[in-house]
């Protein structure tokens, strides 16, 4: 008798046992750690773009992921020493929003993958031995598309037609500068256009720059680097683009956003959404080394009028008609 009741309790008792809610109590919630050298409100439609690409795979903040921000909120030497803090909470992915971001995690850890969104050249930096087979712990997104800054010169020519003097903003320093400024160069002869390249640093030399192109007689500004100083100031930079009454076009809609007058590059949070598809395939087994790097595949092109109407610049009906969004 004592037997069988006790046979009947067990049984009674793994018959109560909660299975499906131990398991899920117990099942390990990825940890995502977040990491850029901008300030988190300056980056908030990237986060949202990375969030929305999480959503679509299933991923919802808080419940079955954990997202860790980190932001240098523009002081790039605080990078290294938040990435380091990442690799202490042991997150399993570190996802980055641009080159320096980058090379702080890689110098921090080379174990734990990491997802680039938006790099200007993963091989010039070093980062993955080819965009085929990155081949270490680095994969994501590489906004790459020299091209594209010979067609930023078209659509300045065409803006203001007269156009024969161009003064460009690069660093020097930046990753994939060197390529872009020679795309432009060649798309100069042919449209019968002057440079005059300036070097962008540091904060400071902003706003020497943009005196150095009103004394060389600039009558355009064309932005090479998304990133680093100019990424950082870029209000500061369309202040000083409408107090020189000078039209600038832009590498990403951010500019825009912040005052500028005209971007034609690529679409920064599409790369960031699709950011996502790498922490997903990861998470699920697959290793960064065997994850080709992608390249751009969404473009855009979006004018501010209220920037050309404080300049004092008619944007023609044939370049306002082809742009993807307007801000009026």
């Amino acid at each position: 008798m004592h037997k069988k009741i006790t046979r009947r309790a067990f049984c009674s008792m793994l018959l109560a046992l909660p299975f499906p809610a131990r398991a899920q109590q117990t099942a390990k919630i990825p940890r995502i750690g977040w990491l850029t050298g901008s300030s988190l409100s300056a980056n908030s439609a990237r986060r949202e773009a990375f969030r929305q690409g999480l959503r679509e795979l299933g991923y919802i903040e808080g419940k079955n992921i954990v997202i860790e921000y980190r932001s240098a909120e523009g002081k790039p030497d605080r990078v290294p020493a938040l990435a380091a803090e990442l690799v202490r909470l042991k997150v399993d992915i570190i996802v980055t929003t641009g080159s320096a971001p980058t090379r702080a995690a890689k110098e921090a850890t080379s174990t734990i993958p990491i997802v680039i969104t938006n790099d200007a050249d993963p091989v010039a930096t070093g980062f993955v031995a080819s965009l085929a087979r990155p081949g270490g712990n680095i994969t994501g997104l590489s906004r790459l598309a020299p091209e594209l800054s010979g067609k930023q010169l078209e659509l300045l020519k065409e803006t203001v037609p007269k156009l024969s003097r161009v003064a460009v903003f690069g660093t020097s320093t930046q990753p994939g500068n060197a390529q872009m400024l020679r795309e432009v160069e060649l798309a100069a002869k042919a449209f019968g256009v002057k440079l005059q390249y300036l070097d962008v640093l540091s904060p400071k030399d902003i706003e020497t720059a943009f005196r150095a192109a009103g004394k060389g007689r600039a009558e355009a500004v064309l932005m090479l680097v998304s990133g680093g100083v100019a990424g950082a100031h870029r209000t500061e930079i369309a202040e000083l683009a409408v107090k020189s009454r000078l039209p600038v076009i832009y590498p990403n809609s951010q500019f825009v956003e912040a005052g500028g007058l005209m971007t034609y590059g690529v679409n920064s949070t599409d790369l960031d959404r699709r950011a996502a598809t790498y922490v997903d395939k990861i998470l699920k087994g697959r290793t960064p080394a065997d994850l080709p790097v992608e390249q751009p595949m969404k473009f855009e092109f979006i004018i501010n009028l209220i920037a050309a109407k404080q300049i004092g610049l008619t944007i023609p009906p044939n370049v306002l008609v082809r742009a993807d969004r307007v801000i009026r």
